[in-house]
């Protein structure tokens, strides 16, 4: 990740400042030439239900009617507006004559709720895992400095974990930061079978079982000045016991069990580590970060057994397909690759974005569907079972924060982050019309 300041995007905040609020973060971060709010916007702006949508109300609850604008033209002028941050210049344009067109139109999910209570923040402009579902009805997120809560069921919101204040581990383990942790500004999360891993600016990592009260771990993983934890990983271990892997941009990846919360492995890499993803059977993962190429690792030892080339900058995200031989990338240069372990000389499939990076990827748990957000403005749900030639498209307004399938599949969820229009849509999926879906 990078850690130079960049002047000429006016959007962008020097991602050695880290932001305190929403305020200071919509200042440097948002594209000021294409803001709604330039428009007559109105004071209100309330929750939207499927049913009002199908009478005709916009999701996000936008008055296109009452504005000097319609909703059309204003994706026009976002489409030729909005700047996709790179490291390599012109990235997006070169992998253009690598691309197939991939035919959208399908609906594989369809809007369910658009809960306007919930505030999804983002803190750093190119860390977008800061949503995740565990259930069909529940839901994390980070807004602004809290961990927060919410259920679809009871329209419920809230706070989980507040980082603002004095954070201090109510269980005694070692390496545990007994003193504990003060304002903490989480860049990153994952949450997964009841535990929540929160990683920060500084290198601290916070975790925390949904089923006890206070926090079981407190650490700084580095001291570093380049320190920022960048991803978080749970999964299961080759042996059966949980654990976590943590991502940073001081080039390392570390590893720890999630009983004792005992450092277990710490892998050093090249250049700074910003995504990382383990295989279902948890023998090998993925490594992505500043660098054009990828690597796959082995588990046990940490030993490079391929790299993968192809994308044109560096990569923010990584998931494995459930069958555990495909696998996908996500980069600044605005695709998502799709690589098959059986033959990684080429990736199977380019994926292009509309706008911008692939900064978040998640596959379904059946294996259907791949679920990828750009950093604004678009998700795109493609069929896994159409060799990735079919997708939908869910075209919206603001920042994503992040993108999360439950573990069932039945519901996506999309954080948006803008100074009027945040909120957490929910999508359900369409198993009423899969017979049609077949021949879209």
């Amino acid at each position: 990740m990078s850690l130079e300041r960049v002047d000429q995007l006016d959007y962008m905040a020097d991602d050695r400042e880290v932001t305190d609020s929403a305020d200071e973060f919509e200042g440097e971060f948002y594209n000021e030439e294409t803001n709604l709010d330039d428009y007559d916007m109105p004071t209100k702006v309330t929750d939207t239900s499927a049913a009002q949508a199908r009478k005709g109300k916009d999701i996000q609850g936008i008055p296109w009617e009452r504005l000097n604008v319609t909703r059309q033209s204003y994706r026009l002028t976002r489409l030729e507006q909005y700047r996709n941050y790179e490291n390599i210049p012109l990235s997006g344009e070169a992998v253009d004559k690598e691309c197939e067109q991939v035919e959208k139109g399908a609906n594989y999910y369809e809007f369910f709720y658009n809960a306007r209570s919930v505030k999804p923040t983002i803190l750093h402009f190119q860390l977008r895992n800061l949503v995740w579902a565990t259930s069909k009805h529940d839901v994390y997120m980070i807004s602004n400095y809290s961990l927060m809560h919410w259920s679809s069921i009871s329209r419920n919101l809230s706070e989980v974990i507040n980082f603002s204040g004095h954070i201090t581990p109510t269980e005694k383990h070692a390496g545990s930061l007994l003193e504990g942790l003060t304002q903490t500004q989480i860049s990153t999360m994952a949450v997964k079978n009841r535990f929540v891993v929160a990683g920060g600016f500084q290198g601290e990592l916070i975790c925390k079982s949904l089923d006890k009260p206070g926090v079981s771990f407190c650490a700084r993983t580095t001291y570093e000045d380049n320190a920022i934890t960048n991803a978080i990983e749970i999964y299961e271990s080759v042996s059966g016991g949980p654990r976590f892997m943590a991502s940073n941009n001081d080039c390392g990846v570390r590893e720890y069990d999630m009983e004792k919360f005992q450092q277990m492995n710490h892998f050093r890499f090249p250049w700074p580590v910003n995504h990382t993803s383990m295989s279902p059977d948890s023998k090998l993962f993925t490594v992505v970060g500043d660098d054009l190429n990828g690597l796959l690792v082995d588990s046990r030892n940490g030993k490079t057994v391929a790299s993968i080339a192809g994308h044109l900058d560096y990569s923010f995200a990584s998931a494995w397909h459930p069958d555990g031989r495909t696998f996908a990338t996500g980069n600044q240069d605005k695709t998502c690759r799709i690589w098959d372990l059986r033959n990684l000389s080429s990736s199977m499939a380019i994926l292009k974005g509309n706008m911008g990076a692939a900064r978040s990827i998640r596959f379904s748990s059946d294996g259907r569907f791949l679920v990828v957000a750009e950093p604004a403005d678009f998700v795109h749900i493609y069929s896994t079972e159409s060799d990735y030639k079919k997708r939908q498209e869910i075209d919206i307004f603001g920042e994503i924060s992040g993108v999360s399938l439950s573990p069932d599949d039945e519901s996506l969820y999309i954080g948006i982050w803008d100074r009027t229009y945040a909120s957490l849509l929910e999508y359900h999926r369409r198993r009423s019309c899969r017979y049609f879906d077949v021949f879209t």
